[in-house]
């Protein structure tokens, strides 16, 4: 007896099947696989042995999980999508140790995507259909294309930001809702000589800046930041063209749009802070209230999840 559902078409060589597991006709699961709980395997799915499911995962058809495939709880695996686990296959030739890939928890593969070897998808990304994934997908990212590229960021597990904040009310600061960062609209001066914007501390500016930093000539397609500090402070302008903003406190994100010289982003301690869809023409005006300390950065998502809610 076993405490999982077995079609009488699949084969299940594999002793490490979770309870209320489903799985379907035409499936095989090699002898080393670890598959958890009530995960649902469609038809024609092949698990190879170095192969770890987590609980709840939805594997649809023609899907193919080869040695070296992490894949965490609640991940669904759209149907034909393709894994790779080794960057340079030869026929008969097989590397010491297979390349490892690893899906987060909560990620989205949709259907015929193509991930490389060696990849990690972040928590509760969301691959597009077709995309040819050849980098680390960051948590929460939207990605499409080939080869992806990241297109947005979902807002909670399941949805996409429906607003972008870029035309706040006229308030001189608005909070955002995620960890105590703010968007300013800082005063814009204009007459027949041009226009001119400014802030100051008390006044706009929460914090005296120590340190400032420009970030620019940054292809459209690439993302920065992706990184939260356990002290230090940031204004963020945008002083020509525009760039979208992230701001994440753990539980929380939004997305600024910032594309106005007079707005500004302020990310407190502890907001995870990522930029991208910089305009060709953008500058990015950072604005520090620490001198640079490497030991204050915080680079690895999971890592600030475990600081920030301990």
């Amino acid at each position: 007896m076993t405490n999982f559902f077995q079609h009488e078409k699949a084969l299940v060589e594999s002793a490490s099947i979770g309870k209320n597991t489903r799985v379907w006709a035409f499936v095989h699961i090699l002898p080393g696989a670890t598959i958890g709980a009530d995960c649902n395997l469609c038809d024609q799915v092949f698990i190879e042995n170095d192969v770890q499911i987590g609980d709840r995962v939805t594997i649809k058809s023609g899907v193919q999980l080869w040695d070296g495939i992490t894949v965490e709880d609640d991940v669904f695996i759209g149907p034909n999508a393709t894994f790779t686990n080794d960057p340079f296959p030869r026929s008969k030739q097989y590397p010491q140790a297979f390349t490892r890939t690893v899906l987060r928890r909560g990620a989205s593969i949709g259907a015929n995507a193509t991930i490389l070897p060696g990849i990690t998808i972040g928590q509760y990304a969301m691959i597009g259909a077709g995309a040819v994934v050849t980098k680390d997908v960051p948590p929460y990212a939207i990605v499409t294309g080939n080869p992806a590229r990241i297109k947005g960021y979902v807002t909670d597990k399941t949805t996409r930001q429906k607003t972008q904040f870029s035309n706040p009310n006229p308030l001189p600061e608005q909070d955002l809702g995620v960890g105590g960062a703010k968007l300013y609209t800082l005063p814009l001066v204009t007459d027949l000589r041009g226009d001119l914007s400014f802030a100051e501390y008390g006044q706009y500016l929460p914090f005296t800046p120590q340190r400032y930093f420009l970030v620019f000539n940054v292809p459209g397609k690439e993302v920065r930041g992706e990184h939260a500090h356990r002290l230090c402070q940031q204004f963020l302008v945008c002083v020509s063209g525009q760039c979208s903003v992230v701001v994440d406190d753990g539980k929380r994100r939004t997305e600024v749009l910032l594309n106005r010289p007079n707005l500004g982003v302020y990310l407190p301690p502890m907001v995870w802070g990522i930029q991208y869809n910089y305009s060709a023409d953008a500058v990015l005006l950072a604005l520090a209230s620490h001198v640079y300390d490497a030991a204050d950065y915080i680079r690895d998502y999971e890592q600030f999840l475990r600081e920030v809610n301990p």
